[in-house]
């Protein structure tokens, strides 16, 4: 079918683009590296423009008789979304802090209510009006002052991640301050008239700390703090004390805290503990110590404490110790409760700790796979714990926990329309054995009454990189997929932190390809177990997980019948001998640097740009993003068109470019929904299900 449509297009005169080859020939540890497609790295020449609006055209083309599909899958992703809705308010003071969306509007209003829920709205913020004349739209940091009085926000017109920092006098509406060419993140002192703010460096690197006092032009901030060295970033907080402010310095595995009281703006930051190679910490505040929660002799991190006059690694005492089977993953420090994050067998867990009391128990849940994340949480003195519960086959919901009672309070479930019944749906763990013995989980979901008879459709997703879980959770739009029949799956692969640190070092460095062979090892046990064949095989991923799709790709071609992969990292040994481009430096750590010649001989065995060859390829349908600063357009771009000038098949292949936007694709709610539902449209294309 998929040749059929090609060849018919080509007779209409529908021909894929062809890119110029304009080589650059360079040499590293006496090899001769040939890049025929380098000349796509300059965006401001009007013929790499030119190249990829060609691509998106021919994507557009090759795409066109599912416009009519695409229509009705978008109709039942809208269809099951409540567009007019309002989040569960958080009580902060005397205001009730709360967001709300309407139908028809792309962004959400952040609104608030003083007193009570019955009193008259406030609109605080509507980016709505904000995005006019814009194609993308991200509000990256909302911070009220302790008075309530001001709002300062970050907000990101690009996608590129270069922020302008606005004050907001909220009793007035009128704008104070702006402060252009920033990163994300705001911080008020206590006084309601000092802001930190962190700049960029020429790789997007946040690096600088500034002071900023309400009135004053920018050009006279403060200088604070510079991080000269180009593999840490830079960033600020407050506990949730609201004591202290915080500046954490972090390379991948290396950390370093500064704190100042933040009812004293204009002094000095003092450090917790100075950095040492691979010593990870985070701090709570609590009274008169910190809660740390550190690797130190721990690779799957304890908990210590020290008191604020002294809280250098000297003095640290040990509260809870290291576990080989269980990785602490961070704690919250409340009035008279200390809650701490956990994560065992590759399930998250809750246990709360009464600093009164001195009692511990373990927060239940009713599910054998699911998720949670904690809310914001941001009042101290209180016995409530707010969080957000979600499965495979359960919608998002809003619990508050007393953390005394020890019950719980549903504050609001996502109401999913058009008549979803969790019961149609079931989900499972299952594990498949890797060559060296490691048992690698998966999570699955599907209708009732699977038949595993190897006819099934399935969409398999993967990540595994930089300790990050790919963590169960539902999603109303994969309604559409599960009812026509696919069986959706997450592979737990090493180089995430789904099974511990022991789990991501395991697939990390010269670990990497761990990574890729456990994803094929998931692909051929369910296949081997009978829930779908290579010929009904889809997999998925994105960003680092868009460097597994294209690993595997070249790995085990034969193994999949299609790959979407999001702007995917794919020219690794280029990019990592770059250290202009963003993130290079600070990820030599993640990847190594191949300068040295072991970590180039091994990213050499494993890059997929690198690694393309004369073969056939499953039908593949790749996305970038114009202005991403994580993964440059160029690296989908080059890989595309390194792929069409190699691939020996008549399988789709398609490069599809987001002009207006960056890494996380298109930044409104219904754009971003049209970009599923072209995704989707793919697959089930491919699958022969578009009906």
């Amino acid at each position: 079918m998929l040749a059929l449509i090609q060849c018919l297009s080509a007779f209409a005169g529908i021909e894929p683009p062809v890119a110029k080859t304009d080589p650059k020939v360079d040499t590293i540890h006496g090899e001769e590296r040939v890049d025929d497609y380098f000349w796509l790295r300059d965006k401001s020449n009007p013929e790499v423009i030119k190249y990829l609006e060609a691509e998106n055209r021919y994507t557009d083309a090759l795409m066109k008789h599912t416009e009519e599909f695409q229509e009705t899958l978008y109709q039942e992703l809208l269809g099951r979304i409540k567009e007019t809705d309002l989040s569960v308010p958080e009580k902060i003071d005397d205001y009730f802090y709360y967001t709300r969306t309407e139908e028809g509007k792309q962004y959400p209003f952040y609104c608030r209510k003083k007193g009570s829920l019955e009193a008259d709205e406030e609109m605080l913020l509507d980016p709505n009006a904000l995005a006019k004349g814009h194609e993308f739209l991200d509000i990256g940091d909302y911070k009220v002052s302790p008075n309530h009085q001001l709002l300062a926000y970050s907000a990101d017109t690009s996608g590129a991640e270069i922020y302008s920092i606005y004050v907001k006098n909220l009793n007035t509406g009128e704008l104070l301050d702006e402060i252009p060419d920033t990163s994300f993140s705001i911080q008020w002192a206590n006084d309601n008239h000092t802001l930190f703010y962190t700049t960029l460096d020429d790789t997007k690197r946040p690096y600088k700390l500034h002071r900023h006092c309400l009135g004053t032009h920018p050009k006279d901030d403060a200088e604070i703090y510079h991080e000269e060295d180009g593999s840490f970033y830079l960033h600020i907080s407050k506990t949730r004390s609201k004591a202290y402010l915080l500046m954490g310095l972090d390379s991948v595995n290396t950390s370093e805290i500064h704190f100042l009281d933040a009812d004293k703006p204009m002094g000095d930051f003092k450090v917790v503990h100075p950095r040492e190679a691979e010593l990870e910490y985070s701090v709570e505040h609590h009274s008169d110590k910190f809660f740390i929660v550190t690797n130190d002799n721990a690779k799957n991190f304890r908990l210590m404490e020290a008191s604020i006059d002294d809280p250098a690694k000297a003095n640290w005492k040990e509260v809870i110790p290291h576990r080989d089977i269980v990785k602490l993953d961070g704690v919250s420090a409340f009035q008279n409760h200390l809650v701490v994050y956990e994560r065992e067998s590759g399930l998250k867990k809750i246990r709360v700790f009464n600093l009164t009391t001195n009692e511990v128990h373990e927060v239940d849940f009713p599910e054998p796979v699911y998720t949670f994340w904690p809310g914001s949480n941001p009042e101290f003195n209180t016995n409530i714990l707010r969080f957000r519960y979600t499965s495979l086959v359960t919608s998002e919901s809003v619990f508050d926990y007393d953390m005394d009672a020890r019950t719980r309070e549903l504050k609001k479930q996502e109401e999913v329309l058009g008549g979803y019944n969790p019961s149609r749906y079931e989900s499972e763990r299952i594990f498949a054995r890797a060559k060296d013995g490691t048992m690698v989980p998966i999570s699955l979901v599907y209708k009732k009454g699977l038949v595993k008879d190897g006819r099934n459709p399935l969409l398999l997703q993967g990540y595994g990189s930089y300790g990050a879980s790919r963590d169960p959770s539902f999603s109303s739009n994969r309604l559409s997929l599960l009812d026509r029949g696919c069986v959706v799956a997450i592979a737990h692969i090493r180089g995430g932190g789904e099974m511990g640190r022991y789990w991501y070092e395991q697939g990390k460095l010269l670990h990497k390809k761990n990574t890729f062979t456990d994803f094929i090892t998931c692909a051929e046990h369910l296949i081997a177990e009978k829930y779908t064949a290579s010929d009904k095989l889809v997999i998925q991923g994105g960003s680092a997980g868009g460097l597994l799709m294209g690993a595997v790709t070249n790995m085990r071609p034969d193994l999949f019948h299609a790959v979407v992969a999001h702007v995917p990292f794919v020219d690794v040994v280029n990019t990592m001998l770059d250290s202009s481009i963003p993130l290079t430096v600070t990820e030599y750590e993640e990847w190594g640097n191949p300068n040295d010649k072991v970590y180039y001989d091994y990213m050499r065995t494993y890059s997929p740009y690198d690694n393309v060859e004369a073969k056939d390829y499953p039908n593949l349908l790749i996305i970038a993003g114009l202005n991403d600063s994580r993964v440059q357009y160029w690296e989908p771009a080059k890989w595309t068109a390194k792929l069409r000038a190699l691939k020996t098949d008549d399988n789709l292949l398609l490069l599809k470019t987001e002009m207006g936007s960056g890494h996380g694709g298109p930044s409104g709610r219904y754009d971003y929904l049209k970009e599923i539902t072209f995704e989707y449209a793919f697959i089930l294309d491919v699958l022969a299900l578009a009906t």
